[in-house]
């Protein structure tokens, strides 16, 4: 059959799928195919000796499209959805002032409404794996794992183990609720054993929201686990400067001299490094989520990350909720390392497109701690891939398909998000329940919680400066 339809893929048996390429570790690799079944990608090879080996399958031919993994978003915030509209032009630490009063103000229903729509944005951005930092509204976490599995998307879940209240630059190295935040973790790393979609993890809001004894137990709970902790480190100036004040260490360093560093770690922005903290992730293997648009949009430095790639330091790509596209998230990815260091020393290559497309998908399943599950197309790994159109006008004069994706790319070339096997999206809109109405839905759910938050922004909208210059 050369129609590709819907019904064609929405199939709950064994498929054998001929695209004209598939994206495969060493490259595309025309006239390949991939039988799915259970979940998983059961075989991946030339498409001829396919068919001969599984002579019980009808070939579904795939006419103009690439078959990909899928992306991996490492770090988001799932239920901060809601507030994705006041995070423009916005000064650094912003979630003091939006994401804590706006999470504050979620009830269960809302919570809910706000991860899943988060959820469906990133499908329709060709992802496929989440990773959520932990929530700080006031519900159940399985409210977001509730979501984002009837999303259809698979999701690394944090659950947020800060022990430390009130002022942390006074804050006392011990809390009474350790004990308590302790034990949650260790009865969440548990909670979603067996879970096909649903992955857990903790999380730590930044260092100093927790104590030493806290950050050092959750590494080696997270360790024991085959999980990963995640904690926004080295992220802003006066964060790092908190940190020396307090402990005569930038926060990467008073992680590691607690015992916090290592492969379970996974930092999120990691923006201001120094040459020794690079070394530091280096050695002791922790990983990093590099989130370029979050850098742009609140006015942080850019990752270094072209310098963690030629280090061999793990790091996946990260939207920060900024916007669910990864192809443009890829591409901000190369461009924020080409403006923040390669124009200045003559750099014309900052890691080609084969780097970016690589942390967006297997690197960043490796920082997560699913790098045995999914974020390569092979034999015995999770069946997260997308259907990507080659006939676009964006795409159709290829000659360098990784650099062509990174750089003309877009979420409008997806066909189809296939999760754990599963068709999960086709053509933009999810499959099984109805995407617009649940957006109308959540749109009003979102002004009611926006209302009742005490949200503090620095800027006015856009319109309202342009009015006020006008006046000036």
């Amino acid at each position: 059959m050369t129609q590709l339809t819907r019904d064609h893929l929405d199939s709950s048996g064994p498929l054998l799928l001929v695209p004209d390429a598939v994206l495969l570790p060493e490259g595309p690799a025309d006239g390949h195919a991939v039988v799915v079944a259970d979940g998983l990608f059961r075989a991946v090879g030339p498409a001829g000796e396919l068919a001969r080996t599984h002579p019980g399958l009808d070939a579904v031919t795939l006419p103009g499209h690439l078959l990909m993994p899928g992306f991996v978003d490492a770090h988001h915030h799932l239920t901060q959805s809601f507030g994705s509209a006041l995070a423009f032009g916005e000064p650094s630490e912003i979630f003091r002032r939006v994401w804590v009063p706006l999470e504050g103000a979620l009830d269960e229903e809302s919570a809910y409404a706000a991860a899943k729509l988060a959820a469906l944005e990133a499908l329709r951005g060709g992802f496929t794996t989440v990773t959520d930092a932990g929530t700080r509204a006031d519900v159940d976490v399985d409210i977001v794992a509730s979501a984002a599995r009837d999303a259809g998307i698979r999701c690394v879940l944090g659950l947020v183990c800060n022990d430390v209240a009130g002022d942390p630059a006074t804050a006392a190295e011990d809390s009474a609720s350790t004990p308590t935040v302790l034990e949650g973790a260790e009865k969440h790393l548990a909670r979603y054993d067996g879970d096909p979609l649903i992955h857990a993890s903790l999380a730590v809001s930044i260092p100093e929201a927790a104590t030493s004894a806290t950050l050092h137990r959750t590494a080696r709970l997270a360790a024991e686990a085959g999980a990963i902790v995640q904690i926004h480190v080295n992220e802003h100036l006066a964060g790092v400067e908190r940190s020396l004040v307090r402990h005569g260490l930038r926060p990467l360093e008073h992680l590691h001299r607690i015992g916090a560093l290592g492969p379970q770690l996974l930092a999120a922005h990691a923006t201001l490094l120094t040459p020794r903290e690079l070394t530091l992730l280096a050695d002791t293997g922790t990983a990093v989520s590099y989130n370029p648009v979050a850098s742009a949009w609140k006015g942080n430095a850019v990752a270094p990350a072209t310098a963690m790639a030629e280090r061999g330091i793990r790091f996946g790509l990260g939207t920060d909720g900024t916007r669910g596209d990864g192809f443009r998230l890829a591409d901000a990815a190369e461009f924020a390392q080409r403006i923040a260091y390669g124009l200045a020393t003559g750099d014309s290559s900052c890691g080609a497109g084969w780097t970016w497309l690589e942390h967006a998908t297997a690197g960043g399943a490796d920082a997560v701690g699913l790098g045995a599950r999914t974020g390569t197309v092979a034999e015995g790994l999770a069946a997260d891939f997308l259907l990507v159109d080659l006939t676009t006008p964006e795409l159709a004069l290829s000659r360098d398909v990784p650099w062509e994706l990174v750089r003309r790319g877009n979420r409008d070339q997806i066909t189809a998000v296939f999760v754990a096997g599963e068709l999960r999206l086709w053509r933009g809109l999810p499959t099984g329940w109805d995407g617009p109405a649940f957006v109308r839905q959540a749109a009003r759910l979102a002004r009611a919680a926006v209302e009742k938050a005490p949200i503090t922004r620095v800027h006015p909208t856009s319109m309202a400066a342009r009015q006020g210059s006008i006046a000036r």
